[in-house]
């Protein structure tokens, strides 16, 4: 038998037929579903992921969620990312060739080289054209469109070339959209693909892929009768496309997955998101709480643990020297963000000066809207010795401002999940949040037993209430002490939110 026919799951039978009393075989082929194979396969495409290349959340997910789940040794789990070219030579170093093939994009026939390497016991896979990747960054060109067409389709080609057919693809925001809608649209037809389920993960809704109906052959080789798979008004939406095409989708929080069923949050997606409403789970994402561990941390002042936070008064008093604030014990209230409208920044500039008439300090890490920027800035000069606005991306200073804090404000108007909110907690830093997406599903009220301060509403002094409600506890040491150490032993390890992705793996396989 050969190989291809094993591998698209195609039985043959031998049958004894009795003719003229001379018997004879005739073959009979039928096509069967694989049996379960020992490990899941699961294939996850990304155009982003850590170590690797990051510009964000994403990264964080695809460079911890994999590995969590390749602990367990009933899955073999890999990714594919694009070979960009600031990947950092340390990193392609590791790398070996396999080989080249060429990509289909509409009339394009397009070099698509493959590289790999193995970290932490998953498989990664680059696909190399330095015509769409050799550029700095990730995105922002004009032909972004065509770049993840490219990249999307060559994750489904190299699959023969690679030897691996996945149980669930597991295909990541707009950028990865096309390979989920060219599995349903052409390779679904080819007997050794027609198994593999798909399964799409929105990490935010805000940026769907829009683009013209004139270019839907000519830029991405998709014909008119599926058009109505990506249309949405009046344009191709490849989000829209990747939920209508995909046998389950998922966001990154249960409360994030409700809220993108409304008008407020779905960004013009919410009939969509209803209509598929059966096929979505939210899955609260989690963090590498090996990377992001104060005991274990160099880029700390000092090392200490949720059983020992006496280090942290260490952490703390150089901060300040280092940012020139006075060394005293005052509650440092810090906020690392981007410095735009949705993470809250209004609120905060609404009662800045409220706060500040407070016995306290004030830290900033961000980069963003230049207004929001000169903002800070001014604010800082005003407020010489209570304010430091560091408008940076530091991931070193970050770090020490997630050690050094004592509060770590997060008030975003949407969050799908977040992540800072659970680094603050990991290093003790108590969160005060607004109860959205993930904030609401990882913090949880300090008057309810819970490892934070909360508020509701997008309203400023609802904001301030719980602000000063934190600085309340803050003078009580025994209790802060202890909420501390609530916060850095809330558990947000991968560990937790790969045992549901693993359902929702097995629900994805099995949908039909």
């Amino acid at each position: 038998m050969s190989e291809s026919v094993k591998k698209t799951g195609i039985k043959v039978k031998k049958v004894e037929i009795v003719a003229n009393d001379k018997p004879s075989i005739s073959v009979k082929a039928t096509v069967k579903a694989p049996k379960l194979m020992e490990k899941r396969k699961i294939l996850f495409v990304a155009s982003e992921a850590r170590p690797f290349i990051a510009t964000g959340g994403l990264a964080d997910v695809i460079g911890s969620l994999p590995q969590a789940l390749a602990k367990d040794p009933k899955y073999d789990i890999r990714v594919v990312l694009p070979l960009y070219s600031d990947i950092k030579p340390e990193f392609r170093r590791k790398m070996s060739f396999l080989g080249n093939i060429f990509v289909p994009l509409s009339w394009r026939n397009q070099y698509c080289g493959v590289f790999t390497c193995e970290e932490n016991g998953v498989t990664y896979y680059f696909l190399d054209n330095e015509y769409y990747f050799k550029r700095p960054g990730c995105y922002g060109y004009y032909d972004d469109g065509e770049r993840f067409a490219f990249f999307s389709r060559g994750v489904l080609e190299i699959l023969p070339f690679i030897g691996y057919y996945p149980d669930v693809l597991h295909c990541h925001d707009w950028q990865a959209a096309l390979a989920a809608i060219y599995l349903k649209t052409f390779y679904c037809k080819r007997p050794e693909y027609q198994f593999i389920r798909a399964l799409f993960t929105i990490h935010n809704i805000e940026y769907q892929g829009k683009y013209s109906m004139d270019i839907l052959g000519d830029l991405f080789g998709i014909d008119n009768n599926d058009g109505y798979l990506l249309e949405y008004g009046g344009c191709i939406n490849l989000m829209k496309g990747a939920i209508e095409c995909c046998e389950r989708f998922s966001t990154v929080s249960p409360t994030y997955a409700n809220e993108i069923k409304t008008a407020q949050y779905a960004h013009g997606l919410e009939d969509i998101i209803c209509k598929n409403a059966n096929k979505l789970t939210g899955i609260l994402n989690g963090i590498d709480v090996d990377s992001y561990n104060p005991e274990k941390d160099k880029a700390l002042f000092a090392a200490y643990g949720p059983e020992n936070l006496e280090n942290k008064k260490i952490c703390k008093s150089e901060l300040q020297k280092m940012l020139g604030l006075p060394v005293k014990n005052v509650p440092i209230i810090a906020m690392i963000t981007r410095l735009v409208s949705h993470k809250g920044v209004e609120l905060v500039k609404t009662v800045a000066e409220d706060i500040l008439h407070e016995d306290v300090q004030f830290v900033l890490l961000g980069t963003g809207d230049s207004a929001y920027e000169n903002y800070f800035r001014e604010l800082g000069k005003r407020y010489e010795g209570k304010v430091s606005a560091n408008i940076a991306f530091n991931g070193d200073l970050s770090r020490k401002i997630y050690s050094g804090a004592d509060i770590f404000l997060m008030p975003s108007v949407s969050e799908p999940c977040g992540l800072s909110q659970m680094i603050a907690s990991r290093y003790a830093t108590v969160p005060v949040v607004r109860e959205t997406g993930g904030l609401y599903d990882s913090i949880k009220p300090y008057g309810n037993g819970g490892n934070g301060f909360t508020f509701a509403s997008c309203n400023a002094y609802d904001m301030l209430y719980v602000i000063h409600e934190a600085l309340d506890v803050y003078k009580n040491e025994e209790k802060w002490q202890a909420l501390m150490r609530k916060a850095a032993t809330t558990d947000f390890s991968w560990d937790r939110s790969a045992e549901d992705y693993k359902k929702l793996y097995e629900e994805t396989f099995t949908a039909f």
